[in-house]
């Protein structure tokens, strides 16, 4: 059999994918026509129902779960882990970042990330705003195109080098206000697919996570070759706080922290979401 799958270019989402793709493990008679995309193209791949299985944001994740069922591997969540808002400048004393930022113009890494959904959470106001490659927002807010960025992502570990001022860690203000990780981005199957289907690519996954943890530090040329130009250390940085427990097996802690997003954004009226029970395959 035959399964098509998508996912990013991003040293978590390589690090996941290189044993089962690249015949390291056993993937029971299985293979994957696999492509890599920046997220945003995913997210729109999954509203158009174009991939098996696929990497998307929890943010579109609730506008295609009656086409998608969320796999219990392969996610990025947890804490310390959020998208940054980032300027040329820092917060001016006195001023108020709601009134900041509802002012601004700002580069998003698209409508449909978790990272957009956490911005409007927080400052629903906020809108003037523009998609824009994630790994190009820093360059257009250093020369002025943007007031502010919407970071995600290896630009958590960049940004200031550049000479760039975070404003607000939404990953903490998710965690402080709601008391949950994060979940940023899931990797869900067709609901036409029967649940043995499912459980077995789930298993899979899990099994590719955990072959890329054993060689680790080492890193598979997969994940090099695909990284963006990073520096080995930025790669490391990168998998070692969006790879984790969660992505093994999100867990009864990590299944609670998505139902507490998909309320938040129900209730936001940002979403029409399905009975939270009937997510998983």
């Amino acid at each position: 059999m035959k399964l098509t799958l998508g996912f990013s270019p991003c040293p978590n989402d390589t690090f996941i994918f290189d044993a089962m793709i690249n015949g390291k493990i056993d993937t029971h008679g299985i293979t994957f026509d696999y492509v890599l995309e920046d997220v945003e193209t995913l997210n729109r791949w999954a509203k158009e129902d174009k991939l098996d299985i696929t990497k998307l944001s929890y943010n579109t994740f609730l506008q295609t779960v009656k086409k998608y069922a969320l796999l219990h591997s392969g996610s990025a969540l947890g804490k310390g882990v959020g998208p940054l808002v980032i300027s040329k400048h820092e917060l001016p004393e006195g001023k108020d970042l709601a009134d900041v930022l509802n002012n601004a113009r700002i580069a998003i890494p698209g409508f449909d990330t978790t990272a957009n959904l956490l911005l409007t959470l927080a400052f629903p106001e906020a809108k003037n705003k523009t998609a824009v490659v994630f790994s190009d927002i820093e360059a257009a807010v250093l020369d002025g195109t943007y007031d502010a960025g919407l970071i995600i992502h290896e630009s958590r570990f960049t940004y200031a080098q550049k000479g760039l001022k975070k404003l607000i860690d939404l990953g903490d203000w998710w965690e402080n206000t709601m008391n949950a990780a994060i979940p940023l981005g899931g990797i869900v199957m067709r609901r036409s697919f029967d649940k043995e289907l499912c459980a077995t690519v789930d298993g899979i996954i899990r099994e590719s996570v955990l072959y890329s943890w054993k060689h680790y530090p080492q890193l598979a040329p997969f994940v090099t070759e695909h990284a963006q130009e990073m520096e080995e250390a930025v790669m490391r940085q990168h998998i070692d706080l969006y790879v984790n427990e969660y992505t093994t097996d999100l867990g009864e802690t990590g299944r609670q922290s998505i139902i507490t997003l998909f309320e938040k954004a129900k209730k936001a009226g940002l979403v029409e979401t399905e009975d939270m029970s009937k997510v998983f395959y």
